[in-house]
């Protein structure tokens, strides 16, 4: 074994130089690294019993749920991604029933050392002009029917129902969500393909009001399906149901996305000072194409106190989200969150580390009757 002094002695100071110098950075980078990882917020600030509000839920009829995939997106290469990303394979699915999704979500859920409940969200789809669901122009469909029995099935997950607008029977159809336990009503205007804006929709955001079903809506662009109409993402359309004192949540603070040159979450913070009832989630803001809008969100006053916990499940647990592509997390911090295997717990510490605070991670829970720590 060669000695340091044997090995002093056969190099040239030229090499020495280098070499101390080359020890100066590396010690000076990993003081800066140390120092900026104990400005991280202690791992107890966290609250217990975080709420997911923004989880989904999916099937392929399996079982009688009821569910719909559009043979344009089984052939998509996103299908196998997604289900992978479910913890199910088709073949599964087709021998025990489209339940083994709520059934696998629920399981990772109860592994989560933060996460108690997750909101799984139905999914309306295209209305024609007979009323009735648009098989041809839906690519995904996961009925109110099959996500209530599902978190009725399950004590870890909570019934958000979709009801797209133009169903004649839409009203009555919010009030059996209610009934069914529904704590919220979740839209993604793009896909659905109808304007917020419309003002034939007044009744159905009276009757929101009226049963106290928070709207969550899609705001920005949309990428997880083949097809979509951006502008029906922009935050600006959802005045009309504001203006009503409906309570409003944008997913994904309109992130990335631009409209009439102006940036999505600019106009959504412009909104936030318009109206009190306006909240923002922070679901699907740790993939790497959404990298650097939470940092900007939790930083602007006029998000403070309006932000909440959403993931975006299962994206998640998909090759999008990694602590790797983000600058801003330490790279002693990045090693500790790769080392977590539960996906909302890997969420929760990316999120914590780029600026949420408990506030945002336990706002909505007592809404939702869940208590702290359940």
């Amino acid at each position: 074994m060669t000695t340091m002094k044997n090995l002093s002695a056969k190099t040239s100071p030229g090499i020495l130089k280098s070499k101390m110098l080359l020890s100066s950075l590396l010690m000076t980078t990993i003081a800066s690294q140390s120092a900026t990882a104990r400005a991280v917020p202690a791992m107890d600030a966290i609250p217990a019993g975080i709420v997911d509000m923004h989880c989904h839920i999916a099937g392929i009829g399996a079982g009688g749920s009821g569910c719909f995939i559009s043979p344009r997106m089984r052939r998509n290469w996103r299908f196998n991604i997604y289900l992978h990303s479910f913890g199910v394979s088709r073949r599964e699915l087709e021998r025990q029933g489209d339940h083994l999704v709520a059934d696998r979500i629920s399981a990772s859920l109860a592994g989560s050392q933060f996460v108690s409940h997750a909101v799984i969200l139905a999914m309306d789809g295209v209305i024609g002009p007979d009323g009735q669901l648009d098989t041809n122009h839906t690519e995904v469909y996961v009925p109110n029917e099959f996500v209530a029995a599902m978190a009725a099935r399950h004590t870890n997950l909570l019934f958000g129902a979709s009801v797209n607008p133009l169903r004649p029977d839409a009203l009555e159809r919010l009030v059996w969500a209610k009934a069914h336990g529904a704590v919220l009503v979740k839209w993604l205007p793009p896909i659905m393909e109808f304007d917020p804006a419309d003002p034939r929709f007044i009744p159905f955001y009276k009757k929101l009001v009226e049963l106290n079903l928070p709207l969550l809506s899609h705001t920005g662009p949309e990428h997880s399906f083949s097809k979509a109409e951006a502008a029906l993402g922009d935050p600006e359309k959802l005045r009309l149901p504001l203006s009503l004192g409906v309570t409003v949540i944008a997913a994904h603070v309109a992130a990335s996305g631009k409209y009439h040159g102006e940036r999505g979450a600019d106009r959504l913070a412009r909104m936030m000072r318009e109206y009190p009832n306006l909240y923002a989630d922070i679901s699907a803001l740790t993939l790497v194409n959404n990298l650097g809008y939470l940092h900007r969100a939790v930083h602007r006053p006029e998000f403070a106190g309006r932000l909440v916990y959403g993931s975006d499940f299962p994206l998640i647990r998909t090759p999008l989200v990694s602590p790797w592509y983000s600058v801003r997390i330490p790279f002693r911090e990045k090693f500790a969150i790769a080392r977590h295997r539960n996906p909302w717990d890997r969420d929760v510490l990316m999120k914590r580390d780029l600026g949420s605070t408990p506030e945002i991670f336990g706002k909505w829970g007592q809404r939702f009757g869940v208590a702290a720590g359940t």
